[in-house]
């Protein structure tokens, strides 16, 4: 049996789906207790990461867990959720980090991971990584807008960055859940290509069939508008990532590949897909 946490995020939802597909008995975490529609094979739980206690009925009699953590950690007792994990029987973690614990080391933004990191690879469980860079689905941000004007504003308009799908990232997560010999890795997952957000929404305009304009922001325009829902230090950091990314940040990483058998998805097919939400 395996345990998602954050199932009902980009990632958890298509990874249980996809563990269920494969045969496996899956058990779905969330904090919500709102009804789901789930998958034949897969159970919700609720749980809530604050208070690890939570977690003992979803894994007991867990084989691995897929671990996901909320604005990188900083407020949670890791310790304690290895601990559950431990009692419960899993024997294997799979971790969802971020790209930005190897290209930015020193941000305090991503410390917390970082250290996440660290206690996994020490816990004695078989742990694999996941570092997936920024993701498609963060332009449903500008759903609303396009909804509404036709248009998205958005900061560094021609600053390419390689963003995942993520169901690429489920999909390798899925993968690597049921095969421990990825056990000890860490794959970095990026998209197949740089693109710029000038360039995301032209293919957002593609998939609608309709002009969508693209105003560019400046930093401190952007700034202020993410301190509405973003602590500072993730704001600059991010920031930092979209308006001058490293070269690792840039760089286009072979492991879905690798993992998958197969491309990365482009973000104009991640667009095609979810075009609904912008209509």
């Amino acid at each position: 049996m395996f345990v998602v946490v954050g199932a009902t995020g980009n990632v958890g939802s298509t990874l249980s789906a996809t563990l269920a597909a494969s045969g496996a008995a899956v058990t779905a975490v969330s904090r919500g207790r709102r009804p789901l529609v789930l998958p034949d094979g897969v159970r919700h739980h609720h749980a809530d990461l604050e208070q690890p206690a939570s977690l003992r009925p979803a894994l007991a009699g867990a084989e691995a867990l897929y671990l996901l953590v909320e604005g990188a950690g900083a407020h949670l007792d890791v310790r304690e959720i290895l601990r559950v994990a431990a009692a419960g029987g899993v024997k294997r973690i799979v971790l969802q980090s971020s790209q930005a614990v190897a290209t930015r080391p020193e941000s305090p933004s991503h410390a917390p991971l970082h250290a996440i990191e660290d206690l996994v690879r020490r816990s004695g469980f078989g742990w694999t990584i996941l570092r997936p860079g920024g993701f498609a689905s963060n332009a449903f941000a500008w759903a609303e807008a396009v909804r509404a004007a036709r248009t998205v504003a958005a900061p560094f308009g021609d600053v390419g960055l390689p963003v995942v799908d993520p169901a690429d990232i489920a999909e390798v997560a899925a993968a690597v859940l049921l095969d421990s010999s990825h056990d000890g890795r860490t794959y970095e997952l990026t998209g197949p290509a740089l693109g710029t957000p000038r360039e995301r929404v032209a293919d957002l305009a593609a998939a609608l069939g309709e002009p969508v304009s693209f105003v560019e922001q400046t930093a401190d325009e952007a700034r202020e508008q993410m301190l509405r829902f973003m602590p500072p230090p993730v704001v600059e950091g991010t920031l930092a990532i979209l308006g001058e990314p490293t070269d690792g940040e840039r760089r286009i990483s072979p492991h879905v590949a690798e993992v998958l058998g197969r491309s990365p998805r482009p973000f104009a097919a991640w667009a095609a897909r979810t075009v609904d939400a912008f209509r």
